[in-house]
């Protein structure tokens, strides 16, 4: 387990910090700004929980952890002693089908909003969505684990499932009208 008993450093005051192995790169090198991305996403993920119903906040929490493990894994170059397996992918797979079953499927694109849940898991999903672009603009020059780029893939469409179970079912879904406003 990890204990943290400073909370500052003082060693990114130039502009540096220190990965999982302790190299110093800068603070906008592509592995930080990856795993800085997954961590943001996991923010709005926690914002989404606070409206979420029961059964989708016991998902968003496995998946908080998850994304724990990835900024893990991102902050670690290679892929020795990777937290994010199959298995999670596979879960987050299971879960999407399970709730979709239940969805009336769609005739037009989901424009985000709904419910306050639906709305913050829309945003969850285009941040996840960014750390995707991160980490596979990083996967273009270092090694990055394939499990991890599927995770964060599955996840963006399991937000955006889950945003459509939290609109009443979809029945709240706001869809987009193309050419509307002419």
């Amino acid at each position: 387990m990890v204990r943290l008993t400073r909370i500052y450093t003082k060693g990114g005051d130039k502009g540096r910090t220190s990965l999982g192995g302790g190299k110093r790169v800068p603070k906008h090198a592509l592995r930080v700004e990856a795993y800085g991305t997954v961590d943001e996403a996991n923010a709005a993920i926690g914002i989404a929980r606070l409206h979420a119903s029961g059964a989708a906040d016991a998902m968003l929490v496995l998946i908080q952890n998850d994304l724990f493990d990835l900024g893990a894994d991102l902050c670690r170059p290679g892929t020795d002693g990777l937290r994010v397996a199959d298995a999670q992918v596979e879960r987050l797979e299971r879960e999407i089908d399970g709730m979709n079953a239940k969805l009336k499927p769609l005739d037009s694109f989901v424009l985000p909003g709904g419910t306050p849940a639906a709305a913050y898991l829309h945003l969850a999903r285009t941040i996840v969505r960014r750390a995707e672009r991160a980490m596979t603009r990083l996967a273009e020059k270092e090694e990055v684990s394939a499990a991890a780029i599927r995770y964060v893939n599955r996840l963006s469409d399991h937000l955006f499932v889950l945003a459509r179970a939290e609109n009443d079912g979809g029945a709240k879904d706001v869809l987009w009208v193309p050419g509307q406003n002419r």
